[in-house]
């Protein structure tokens, strides 16, 4: 719109500088205006009484050869003026009734010429059909208009003025309102859009560009308001289908979720190309699956998984989102559609006719359905389903510029479907790849109980490479890693397997949990050195091994979060770690971290996906006002924070005698309820401790002499005795002869022994030496070296560790009589 505009002085009247004059029976001037007399400056005193002829000049007009000369009923008329010169003047003659006179009237050239300007466009104005205008009353009622302005009759019998039918889309009422507004304020409307709603079947409704201006009187007061309407339906219409194939194009694509991207399509559909839109897809394409290149028929193989209607929920009795479409037999048609082209049906009738007239085809048509327009979801040769529209309330038909459209938008989003469809079969296969490298989701060992929780990623994100582990180690140690691999899909899970193994391998070797993580991160630096893109190989990793007779824990962290520790009467504790760098950055040491835990002590592991998790319910909860802690109410801020927020859920969820698995759940439940898709995988590992109790340990020390063999044994069989264990007092006593015997032939200094029950029955020899004890097979002349082999023999385990200085030597029996 723009501002009113003023008019400054009144309007000039049609006859201002107009002259008359009377002429009698004898051609004499009878009577002479002051018009007349101003515009040849002759007086009435010097032309009355006097032949009219007289003023007539030299020139001479055709006459009919002036612009409204013959036409208008005058001539144009070169008369004199008193200076002598000519003035041409539009002259027409009435005859005066019953005295033989005429009455001239006339107009100088100069003001007619200024007339015919301002009339002749407002002539050519309404007389034109191209498009339509009208003038309007202050009422609004139509004083004059072009015949082209019948042609917007929005029904029969309604009227010619189309305003009071026609909606004002850019704000409330119609476009009538507007018009009046017009009137009111004098403000002028430039290319306006309004929508006339056609009611007559099969016709659709018309856009119209408006314009309005206030029309003035002869005073400069607003007397009306000129409306012209340009019928822009195609322009319009052209738009509308750019803009919808701009919207499919750019958001049909952007997720790798088969269900999600059949929404988009619906949602894209309605209300822009119809009432109602449904997506079908076939069975083994929603599973990642490669469909048929031919649809023969439907068997029960395609499900509906997308619907929308733009007036309420979904007709009763049709086929709903998840639901099998009933089969229907093979079509002629069908090849049609595997082709890519697109079926129109203008009518019931003819859709039911195409699906074969099969009863059970009734279910996937509405019962008022006005007309149907689909296309199959064809992407690389395959039929990955359909998408049909359907027009219900809305009474005109579809027609070929509507099939483009559709076939277009139907090509897009075949691409997508297909592209969700490989995604889905990828992430499954890494899914079932990851699930069968991870140990079993619960153990139990001597030192703890656990339980692990592997989430994998959601939504568009493939599997990543998270992984934890239970390794029992000698002397009923155990353990505990998690792990989270860079990058997601198959080549994150395959790195996931050989880190892993070799977790497995080091940890045999009873290594420290700083040593173990030097070996791991040359092993990714060498795997790195192999990959194409090295920048993508890398890892985080906490190693922690417990043991339950000292009760200490040792934590080392490889850029991985730092474990929680929930105590037996709920409190929770952060391990502080000097966490080194992930793996594979190389040349940095990692520090160990020992912590004591009481039994009954549960240690978290988890990945630093729930961490980020946990910030956003914690975020969640404060904005909703909840009563749980929040970020900011924990000490510092950030990922401390969100660290400090998951303490609190475990704390809350690992009560004492609650099965872990159930509160490994409810702690992942518990954050993840504020964000609905996650976007790495989520690893939880919670180990509950347990304690050797002091009177199933038993510890001794002998000086490095032959003779302390004797006494070893002595001692070992009373304190087997004592524990009702005599029936493991000869494979004990063997094993720790022979242990005791190298160690003092080998070593220096004391000799350490201690005896641990539990499930098995655990023999430790300690000594000074850093020898590596090996089994040998002895020949049948040798004197000695069978000894490691009777020690393999009698025993279910055994191996060898090293300490801070010298090592010890390890066995475990079974307790079982047997």
């Amino acid at each position: 719109m723009s501002r009113p505009r003023t008019i400054p002085e009144p309007c000039p009247a049609p006859l201002n500088g107009a002259l008359a004059a009377v002429i009698d029976a004898s051609g004499d001037v009878v009577v002479w205006t002051e018009g007349a007399a101003a515009l040849l400056g002759r007086p009435a005193s010097e032309v009355t009484g006097r032949p009219a002829r007289a003023l007539l000049g030299r020139r001479r007009h055709p006459p009919t050869g002036e612009p409204l000369g013959g036409a208008a009923g005058g001539r144009v008329l070169a008369l004199r003026h008193h200076d002598g010169h000519d003035v041409d003047v539009w002259v027409r003659l009435l005859p005066l009734s019953g005295s033989g006179g005429v009455l001239a009237l006339g107009l100088g050239m100069d003001t007619l010429e200024e007339w015919r300007d301002a009339v002749a466009p407002a002539r050519t104005l309404f007389a034109q059909d191209a498009w339509q205008v009208a003038v309007h009353d202050p009422d609004l009622r139509v004083r004059r208009a072009s015949p082209a302005l019948t042609w917007t009759d929005p029904q029969p019998g309604a009227g010619a003025d189309p305003m009071r039918a026609m909606t004002w889309p850019e704000g409330d009422g119609t476009a009538a309102d507007l018009l009046r507004e017009v009137v009111e304020t004098g403000r002028v409307v430039v290319g306006a859009s309004g929508v006339l709603h056609n009611r007559r079947p099969g016709n659709p409704d018309q856009v119209f560009s408006m314009t309005a201006l206030p029309v003035h009187d002869l005073a400069g007061r607003i007397d009306g308001v000129l409306s012209s309407l340009v019928d822009v339906t195609d322009r319009y219409q052209s738009i509308r289908r750019l803009d919808l194939l701009y919207r499919a194009s750019g958001g049909i694509n952007d997720s790798l979720d088969v269900r999600r991207t059949a929404q988009h399509l619906v949602d894209i559909l309605v209300p822009a190309l119809g009432d109602l839109a449904a997506v079908e897809i076939a069975e083994s394409a929603l599973h990642g699956g490669e469909p048929s290149h031919r649809v023969e028929g439907l068997q029960g193989d395609f499900r509906r998984i997308a619907t929308k209607h733009e007036y309420g929920p979904w007709p009763a009795g049709q086929i709903r989102a998840g639901e099998l479409l009933p089969p229907i037999p093979d079509q002629p048609g069908f090849r049609h559609l595997e082709r890519g082209e697109v079926l129109i049906s203008n009518d019931r009738r003819q859709y039911m006719a195409f699906l074969g007239d099969a009863p059970e085809a009734g279910r996937m048509v509405p019962d008022d359905l006005h007309a149907s327009i689909g296309a199959a979801l064809v992407a690389r040769g395959l039929v990955l389903g359909y998408v049909q529209v359907y027009r219900t309330r809305r009474q005109h038909s579809f027609d070929g510029q509507d099939a483009k459209l559709l076939k277009e938008i139907a090509a897009r989003a075949a691409l997508g479907i297909d592209n969700a469809r490989r995604y889905t079969r990828e992430h499954r296969t890494a899914v079932m790849l990851q699930n069968s490298l991870l140990p079993p989701a619960s153990a139990s060992t001597a030192a703890t109980e656990t339980a692990g929780v592997y989430l994998p990623a959601q939504g568009d994100a493939s599997v990543g490479g998270d992984w934890f582990d239970v390794i029992p180690l000698s002397s009923l140690r155990t353990a505990l890693v998690v792990g989270d691999v860079i990058g997601h899909g198959l080549r994150a899970s395959a790195t996931m397997a050989r880190l892993r193994t070799a977790v497995q391998t080091l940890a045999d070797l009873d290594l420290g949990p700083d040593e173990v993580l030097a070996r791991l991160d040359d092993l990714v630096q060498r795997m790195a050195g192999e990959a194409e893109h090295p920048d993508t190989v890398g890892a985080s990793c906490l190693y922690a091994v417990y043991d339950p007779v000292s009760r200490r824990c040792l934590v080392a962290s490889a850029g991985h979060p730092a474990p929680v520790v929930v105590g037996p009467d709920g409190t929770t504790t952060l391990v502080q770690l000097v966490p080194g760098p992930t793996l594979g950055v190389g040349g940095m040491p990692f520090e160990v971290t020992e912590i004591e835990l009481r039994p009954g002590s549960v240690l978290a592991l988890h990945s630093d996906s729930l961490v980020e998790l946990a910030r956003g319910a914690a975020g969640a909860a404060g904005a909703a006002g909840g009563s749980g802690a929040s970020p900011a109410e924990a000490p510092g801020h950030g990922d401390e924070a969100a660290e400090y927020a998951l303490a609190a859920r475990l704390g809350a969820a690992c009560l004492p005698g609650r099965p872990l698995e159930e509160a490994g759940r409810d702690v992942i439940e518990a954050v993840r309820s504020a964000r609905h898709r996650v976007d790495d995988d989520i690893t939880l590992l919670l180990a509950r401790t347990r304690a050797v109790p002091a009177e199933s340990i038993a510890t001794w020390e002998f000086p490095p002499n032959p003779a302390a063999v004797a006494g070893a044994r002595e001692a070992v069989r009373a304190q087997l005795e004592a524990w009702g264990l005599e029936f493991q007092a000869f494979s004990t006593e063997l094993v720790v002869s022979e242990l005791v015997t190298n160690a003092i032939r080998y070593a220096d200094g004391p000799v350490g022994l201690r005896l641990v029950r539990d499930r098995v029955l655990v023999c430790e020899v300690t000594d000074s030496s850093n020898s590596q004890p090996r089994l040998r097979h002895a020949r049948t002349t040798d004197e000695g070296g069978r000894g490691l082999f009777l020690v393999a023999q009698v025993t279910s385990r055994w191996g060898s560790r090293y300490g801070e200085s010298g090592k010890t030597i390890w066995t475990e029996q079974a307790l079982d009589p047997e």
